[in-house]
């Protein structure tokens, strides 16, 4: 009998078959989060695109996604995976704790995401003892892709960029209006998505000292707001997971240094760590 491992954010959700022989199968859907889908529209997913391929009886799933903030929601994702693997046993996580297992394994550290949206814990090597509650789009998500596209924006509209970058910016983006933003960051849906979306900009153009300063600043922030509140900052090592991280290491690891953290592994994704995770588990 076989195991999945299923890693889930809002867009896609990577699945990794553990066999019994240890060979190890991977398959990608679209992502899930019960905040915007029921459990008939998760299963249905699982139906057309996953059933088929699976070749052995599942005897656990163990299931790691974003919006599993309380028992409701987890409700909404479990009862989906139960009607598809009926026989499994079926354990719904949040993604922090996907993070923390990818990341320390079962060493004591301090695990972050820095994706579209960030997030902090200190995990003790078995479970999650201290974390910064994350504020969101609007209040927080200091050193995340929204973050760093709303910074960017800012400095825009504020007209505080250099000319040389703000006509590289009127190139890639048109004449961005006040009255355009604005409605992109509170009439329409996932603003936060549409900020992160600039962030590449930023990364394009990191050697400019006005783009690395962006970014170098709000991993400070981010350094700031969470990571040295964690009681045992300065004696673990300080691990990454997301696109932000991952894509702007170079300048992550100067922020590390500058703030007296140990750096630990980053990651693009948590998926490989939490199949080698649960593989030590058996």
């Amino acid at each position: 009998m076989g195991v999945l491992i299923v890693e889930s954010g809002s867009t896609k959700t990577d699945w990794r078959l553990i066999s019994p022989d240890g060979s190890i199968s991977q398959y990608k859907t679209i992502g899930f989060n019960p905040y915007y889908q029921d459990s008939s529209t998760i299963y249905n997913e699982i139906a057309e695109n996953i059933l088929g391929k699976l070749q052995i009886e599942i005897s656990n799933v163990f299931y790691y996604g974003t919006g599993i903030t309380n028992f409701e929601k987890s409700e909404i994702v479990k009862v989906a995976f139960q009607k598809a693997f009926f026989n499994a046993d079926i354990q719904i996580f949040d993604d922090m704790l996907a993070a923390a297992r990818s990341l320390c394994l079962d060493k004591p550290g301090i695990a972050c995401i820095l994706g579209t949206g960030a997030n902090s814990c200190y995990y003790d090597g078995k479970e999650i003892t201290e974390q910064i509650k994350p504020l969101g789009f609007w209040l927080g998500d200091e050193g995340s892709g929204g973050y760093l596209g709303k910074e960017l924006i800012k400095k825009y509209l504020r007209q505080e960029f250099s000319p040389e970058i703000n006509e590289k910016f009127i190139k890639k983006f048109g004449e961005l209006t006040r009255t355009e933003i604005l409605d992109k960051a509170y009439n329409q849906p996932l603003p936060n998505k549409y900020f992160a979306g600039f962030s590449k900009f930023i990364f394009d153009n990191r050697s400019h000292p006005e783009m690395y300063l962006i970014v170098f600043e709000a991993f400070n922030q981010f350094f700031e707001k969470n990571v040295l509140k964690y009681s045992h900052h300065h004696s673990v090592k300080v691990h990454f997971t997301g696109s932000v991280a991952f894509y702007y290491s170079d300048i992550l690891r100067k922020a590390v240094v500058k703030n007296g953290l140990t750096l630990g592994v980053i990651l693009e994704s948590p998926i490989a760590g939490l199949v080698l995770f649960h593989k030590n588990q058996k």
